[in-house]
């Protein structure tokens, strides 16, 4: 027999599922035209090499940002001229540190789904930091060294602990050019997240010695992203680019390819 207390608590359960964001297989991802790739820190936008030509085969327009690396602003800006130049549907990736980016631009109208490659994914207004925290750290976060207000990772902590997966000579080819980071990129907060609203994909890395694991599990099952885990160090858009560009190329609504 239905009472008020069972209606207003079925009514109530109601209302915080409607907070959740949809899963992913719920929606309809329409075919995109356009990738667009961010990096994070201790990269550039050559990091994305080895998932271009995967992506470019497969017939999709793609573009990879040079993030300045400065302010959250700023870095949020770069990334939306270039969804500005993007025609039709869109799919936008963040690695690292740009997941920030790609949950506060994804709002954009083109935008018809996002990939998270072991990425931060905070909520609106979250401190990443203080979610951060309650994870153990990993051991990438005592590398990070400063010259005044530039930070970047020290050439130990970037081969074992950023590219720990990756042949000693191309990593250190990496670490050769590593962009600098400001400090007061760091304290940027989104002021919107893009998960909530748009179709969402996610690549764990289980070896992850930069974002802790688990830290990235949480984030995925929070957003209900179709989620994939690769057996890889932080860098598995280049350790394991297949694995990666065909999770992208299921976000763009395309047949995962394997060129």
């Amino acid at each position: 027999m239905m009472t008020r207390r069972t209606l207003n608590g079925g009514l109530a359960a109601a209302a915080s599922l409607a907070l959740l964001p949809k899963s992913t297989t719920a929606q309809a991802i329409p075919q995109a035209r356009n990738v667009v790739l961010v990096h994070g820190l201790f990269a550039d936008g050559s990091c994305w090499s080895e998932v271009i030509p995967r992506l470019k085969a497969a017939g999709l327009d793609v573009t990879s940002v040079q993030n300045p690396l400065t302010t959250f602003e700023e870095a949020v800006a770069s990334a939306r001229r270039v969804l500005a130049r993007a025609e039709g549907p869109t799919v936008l990736v963040g690695h690292s540190f740009s997941g920030m980016i790609v949950t506060e631009a994804g709002g954009d109208p083109n935008v018809s789904a996002l990939v998270y490659v072991a990425a931060r994914a905070p909520d609106a207004g979250e401190d990443y930091a203080a979610l951060a925290k309650t994870y153990p750290a990993p051991p990438a976060s005592a590398g990070i060294v400063f010259d005044g207000d530039e930070g970047r990772l020290s050439e130990a902590a970037f081969l074992k602990d950023f590219a720990g997966d990756l042949p000693p000579e191309k990593a250190k080819v990496l670490f050769a050019v590593q962009q600098p980071f400001h400090k007061t990129l760091l304290t940027g907060k989104v002021t919107q997240a893009a998960w909530r609203s748009t179709p969402s994909f996610y690549a764990v890395s289980t070896e992850d010695r930069t974002i802790n694991p688990d830290l990235e599990r949480f984030m995925a099952k929070r957003m209900n992203a179709r989620t994939i885990e690769v057996k890889a160090s932080h860098l598995s858009l280049i350790s394991h680019p297949r694995e990666i560009a065909d999770l992208i190329l299921e976000a763009a609504g395309h047949p995962a390819g394997r060129p």
